[in-house]
């Protein structure tokens, strides 16, 4: 063994004790002890990891980033998976990438529609903005929190081109019918699978079905590195153009380090550049560079392994939030799985009935107050955002449940960090709450 290998040890070693030491669990102190909504959970093996990298100090993408990009890729089954450092430079990326002109006459331009919702996360209604197209923002469901297929199909116009579209909170959407949809008119349709990795539909992983699809490495998602996100498809060229745009643009398609991968680096033509310029330097997109480091694709490997049992934990806190707000279902709308789905739930979902006794603002205060976390379902109604008085779209449909979304719902944590004892505490804040209300609507 030689010197380097057997510090390397040593410190991975150590690396350990200082897991067990500095992240050792602490007990739940009901009142006390915050109930969040989401966190990371890791164990001393992301940092063993981390630290491996680290002391390689090949900071960009490297073999740490191959792999994961391969496993990632085989999890999900699709043909490519890109890491990059965000789940919304992924979904910018994925979009942008349908503008490319190696897609001929299919290419996206300026000026087209885009089927969007504003029920959401901006980061999948942005990348329609960015690129100079056209919003046609429809409704959604309440209860499943996803659009509404058949506003879907009513929304196309002569302009239409794509289709793209989140899995609300880890819930897939009706992809039969949407992916119909797409085929009969011709459109592209992409996954937002940032809050569903893990998720299926008909027993295949969503981020399958359509032509391109994204995650999220986000610490609240299924799994993290702190920042990070991957694109995937199974098309050649789609990827391709996604791995351009991703690397700044360029042509080249060798890894960091290799040179010359194609045979032809200083031997081929390139625009109106000279015969024989560098291969290296061709650039056929305008891109950016939206790459992950070393570091995070060492978390990351480290917490693929983990993932089918991240998957199950959140099935199970969904199921002991449903088993106990059964009998509550005089006040909420509960939430509902796509029929043919297996939600791997980023979240628990709720909508406060109209004539409950109390507001959702009051029950997320009080919860708040009592040290447990809520969150809206991101931004309500986007339209209604500041960042959007401005924005250019078209309405498909009216957005009535959106609003309702925007001022009725909000949701629970379902990550495998929370505990059975957090969330009976949970229940029994949200409980006290209740008979409360009850007590004063009967007065």
């Amino acid at each position: 063994m030689t010197r380097d290998t057997e510090l390397r040890k040593r410190i991975l070693a150590l690396v350990a004790d200082y897991y067990a030491e500095r992240f050792a669990e602490k007990p739940f102190v009901a009142g006390a002890t915050p109930v969040r909504y989401a966190g990371r959970v890791f164990d001393e093996k992301e940092l063993q990891f981390l630290v491996d990298a680290s002391l390689d100090f090949w900071l960009t993408s490297g073999r740490y980033s191959e792999e994961f990009e391969s496993e990632m890729a085989a999890f999900i089954g699709t043909e490519f998976a890109f890491l990059v450092n965000s789940g919304s430079s992924a979904n910018l990326l994925a979009l942008t990438a349908l503008t490319s002109p190696l897609l001929g006459q299919r290419r996206l331009k300026k000026g087209d529609e885009v089927i969007a919702v504003a029920s959401g996360f901006p980061t999948t209604l942005n990348p329609i903005v960015q690129n100079g197209m056209l919003p046609v923002i429809v409704d959604v469901e309440l209860g499943t929190y996803n659009v509404n297929p058949v506003l879907v199909k009513e929304a196309i116009g002569p302009r239409t081109r794509a289709i793209f579209l989140a899995h609300t909170l880890g819930n897939p959407f009706d992809l039969e019918s949407i992916r119909h949809t797409a085929h009969e008119h011709d459109l592209w349709l992409i996954e937002d699978c940032c809050d569903a990795l893990g998720s299926t539909y008909q027993g295949q992983s969503v981020g399958t079905f359509g032509h391109l699809a994204t995650c999220s490495f986000y610490p609240a998602h299924q799994m993290t590195m702190g920042e990070g996100g991957a694109v995937f498809t199974s098309d050649e060229t789609i990827a391709r153009a996604v791995r351009s745009l991703r690397d700044w643009g360029r042509d080249c398609y060798c890894a960091g380090g290799e040179n010359n991968t194609c045979g032809k680096r200083f031997s081929a033509q390139y625009g109106a550049l000279p015969f024989g310029f560098d291969h290296k330097y061709v650039y056929s997109h305008i891109g950016y560079n939206l790459k992950a480091t070393e570091m995070q694709a060492a978390i990351g490997v480290a917490q693929l392994k983990k993932l089918p049992r991240f998957i199950e934990r959140r099935k199970e806190n969904y199921r002991r939030w449903l088993d106990a707000f059964q009998r509550l279902e005089e006040f909420f709308i509960l939430p509902k799985p796509c029929e043919a789905g297996d939600p791997a739930w980023f979240a628990f979902p709720l909508t406060v009935r109209e004539g409950a006794p109390f507001k959702r603002t009051e029950l997320t205060r009080h919860l708040s107050d009592n040290l447990v976390e809520t969150r809206n379902i991101f931004g309500g109604n986007l339209l209604r955002q500041p960042a959007y008085n401005d924005l250019e779209y078209r309405r498909g449909s009216d957005l009535t449940n959106t609003d309702r979304v925007m001022n009725d719902s909000f949701f629970l944590g379902t990550y495998p960090g929370l505990t059975s004892e957090q969330i009976d505490y949970a229940l029994a804040v949200i409980g006290l709450f209740i008979s409360r209300k009850r007590q004063g609507a009967g007065t």
